[in-house]
């Protein structure tokens, strides 16, 4: 695959003059352009310049509002709730959090919820900020319909991502855990299927049920879930707390992520900051030290999150090689706009 070496910068350059070339007002575009070069630093490519087209066409197709204003409300008092208006997620989370993390310092903990939401993409980034905030920061988002209960065959949970983030002296997490409640992430097969290249058994199932390496028969049948029956309880305590408590759409009403068709999503996302001192009478960050010092301890062993750290110091040095694809279709979006 060709590649092109570009700076975080650069990224976040090229990720907001095409979405701000397909509609998307500049308030909107940069916490998004921003969250783009993040991601590519933490080397989580699938989620991130690789979007940009898919995030320019919902634009267009008015699948997203990128004119949206988000509206914040706050109806208890360590409560936070924000209609993002079928806007991109990430201006509405900005919006939030500039309540949020001073009402958890003040309460000791405060919850968020976002409704009439979109693709938050990758939701550590997000927790990752509530950590360096010094509060431990917990995140879930719901999806549309990809994942099957057990015994059945037909989807009626998302991936459902969570994350916890936790705080450490240097300001970034020193733990982050990121993960979806399916086996992979579905824009991995979504990837696979562009780029026509087979998926592994056991990362999505035909539509009968039955484990598949087509992309293609993938996408129209279901994600398999991370741990089987486990993983399906992880997608529907995400669908309970990023969609009902939140008053977001269900995954199985939610229209699709991918492609023009549907309409706006209207899904949902709950975060949940901790100032972790009071509750741990101070010794959190104690007890922290001697978790990590028992998997650091260990040869071979790592934590979560430190691959995306290790990326992170990468990239900030040495830049990001990006496909030269991807490139190709996001400069052509903004040459299309001049």
């Amino acid at each position: 695959m060709t590649t092109e070496t570009l700076t975080l910068a650069q990224i976040e350059a090229l990720a907001f003059d095409a979405l701000v070339a397909a509609g998307t007002s500049e308030t909107n575009a940069r916490p998004l352009a921003i969250a783009t070069a993040a991601t590519e630093a933490d080397g989580v490519a699938s989620h991130g310049l690789a979007y940009i087209p898919i995030y320019c066409e919902h634009v267009l197709c008015g699948k997203v509002d990128g004119q949206a204003t988000p509206q914040l409300s706050t109806p208890r008092p360590s409560v936070v709730r924000v209609d993002a208006a079928t806007g991109f997620a990430h201006g509405a989370i900005d919006i939030g959090f500039e309540t949020l993390i001073p009402l958890a310092r003040a309460q000791g903990v405060a919850v968020l919820t976002l409704h009439n939401s979109y693709n938050c993409g990758v939701l550590g980034y997000h927790t990752g900020r509530l950590a360096q905030a010094g509060l431990l920061g917990l995140g879930f988002t719901n999806a549309p319909a990809s994942i099957a209960p057990s015994g059945g065959a037909t989807p009626v949970v998302g991936t459902n991502p969570f994350s916890i983030a936790v705080p450490g002296d240097a300001g970034g997490p020193v733990l982050l855990i990121d993960q979806s409640a399916s086996t992979i992430a579905k824009s991995e097969v979504m990837k696979h299927a562009r780029e026509e290249r087979p998926i592994p058994l056991g990362w999505a199932l035909d539509p009968e049920g039955n484990p598949t390496t087509d992309p293609a028969i993938g996408l129209k049948g279901s994600m398999a879930p991370s741990g089987g029956y486990k993983g399906v309880g992880v997608a529907m305590l995400v669908e309970i707390l990023a969609a009902a408590l939140s008053g977001g759409q269900l995954g199985i009403d939610a229209a699709p992520f991918s492609g023009p068709v549907g309409g706006p999503p209207r899904t949902g996302q709950c975060f949940i900051a901790i100032d972790p001192e009071g509750p741990s009478g101070g010794l959190f960050d104690w007890r922290m030290a001697d978790l990590i010092a028992a998997v650091a301890a260990q040869e071979g062993a790592h934590l979560p999150g430190d691959g995306r750290r290790a990326a992170r110091a990468r990239a900030a040095t040495e830049g990001v090689a990006v496909s030269a694809a991807t490139l190709s279709r996001i400069r052509e979006i903004t040459a299309r706009a001049s």
